[in-house]
């Protein structure tokens, strides 16, 4: 059983911290995804887990081992970096077979791997290839395969798709959860880009200043986010969020906007604030669409008239730039028709939908 746990992981360069003491268990066959900002720390929590560096505290247990001592050869994983690093000078099969080649694979199991590998990732008819010859796409499946034929208990993926363009980005993201589909082992996958982990994760890990700020399936992190980082990293567009104070009218509790815009609040985060306290609501664009071009069913709604400051056609939607408690915000008209900007336009705000911080904290008031 390949779990992979983390326990009080720490990584400090001098006397700077990089990861502080974060725990993390991942469990056998499951795909998670570390995803945050630049220097977060996702990529050196990955180097450590692969052995490239050194651990300042803490331990790494892969299986029923801990590998704080052992070099990156004896923990069985593969690591797929971002740039390929394949050899250029040998075709895609002996590539692909290099790795069992150092390791004395007699030559029957290293064609057995190779040919398996090809097959599973649509390379066979590259294998007489040399990397020149290869698009970018299929570069990454050729440095993929490299790892399968390993036969890894773990597969570690370092940003494998920031070297491809957009529209390949999303046929690999295809390529690898069919993958994942096939080859059923572990993988820890590293992105800076939250819509790759949306799609390709089992649980995402939210990393921000080299702790973990939360840990959960996608529809966890985007629905159920636990503080503001995580409400305006996940999503995209990110959540609209608005500063706010509470207050109680005709029975309810209210946020009320600095434009003096009041919204009730869903009664489970009512219950949880009291009167005068500054709080921070978060909504999705979703949630904010114009009367009759969005999804609130019977939801209660806060009725606003907005002037579009920015239409923004996305096909089968349109993005709506407005302004909503002294701040941009940003709405979405499902089945649109054409929008101009400076257009009035009177828009629902789904109240079952609103997300409350406190604003001190950043905290939801529901954890």
């Amino acid at each position: 059983m390949a779990e992979v746990k983390l326990q009080k992981l720490v990584k400090k360069y001098g006397n700077v911290g990089v990861v502080h003491g974060i725990d993390l268990t991942i469990a056998h066959n499951e795909f998670v995804v570390l995803v945050g900002p630049s220097g977060c720390g996702k990529s050196t929590t990955l180097r450590m887990i692969a052995g490239l560096e050194d651990i300042s505290g803490g331990t790494i247990s892969i299986g029923d081992r801990v590998v704080n001592d052992l070099p990156p050869r004896a923990r069985n994983i593969s690591m797929v970096f971002q740039n390929y690093a394949l050899y250029p000078h040998m075709t895609v099969k002996e590539n692909l077979g290099f790795s069992l080649k150092i390791a004395k694979q007699d030559p029957a199991t290293i064609e057995q791997r190779v040919a398996e590998a090809a097959e599973i990732l649509g390379l066979t008819p590259l294998l007489a290839r040399t990397p020149g010859e290869l698009s970018g796409g299929q570069r990454q499946r050729v440095a993929m395969g490299r790892a399968i034929v390993r036969h890894p208990d773990v597969f570690l993926f370092d940003e494998p798709l920031s070297n491809l363009d957009a529209k390949l980005r999303g046929q690999m993201r295809v390529e690898i959860k069919k993958l994942h589909q096939k080859v059923k082992t572990t993988i820890v996958y590293v992105t800076h880009d939250q819509v790759e982990a949306m799609t390709l994760a089992d649980r995402i890990v939210i990393m921000k200043d080299g702790h973990i700020e939360q840990v959960g399936t996608p529809a966890e992190v985007f629905e159920q986010p636990k503080n503001t980082f995580v409400a305006s990293f996940i999503g995209s567009p990110p959540m609209n969020l608005l500063d706010a104070t509470t207050a109680t009218e005709g029975g309810r509790k209210v946020a009320k906007l600095s434009d003096g815009v009041t919204l009730a609040l869903p009664a489970a985060a009512a219950a949880k604030v009291t009167d005068g306290q500054a709080i921070t609501v978060g909504f999705r664009a979703e949630a904010f669409s114009p009367v009759g071009y969005g999804l609130y069913g019977d939801n209660e709604v806060a009725t606003i008239e907005r002037t579009v400051i920015l239409p923004e056609p996305l096909g089968t939607e349109t993005l709506l730039y407005t302004e909503l408690g002294g701040k941009e915000v940003q709405g979405k008209m499902l089945n649109p028709r054409f929008v101009k900007p400076g257009e009035q336009l009177t828009f629902n705000l789904d109240l079952s939908r609103l997300h409350v911080f406190d604003k001190a904290s950043g905290k939801s008031v529901l954890v």
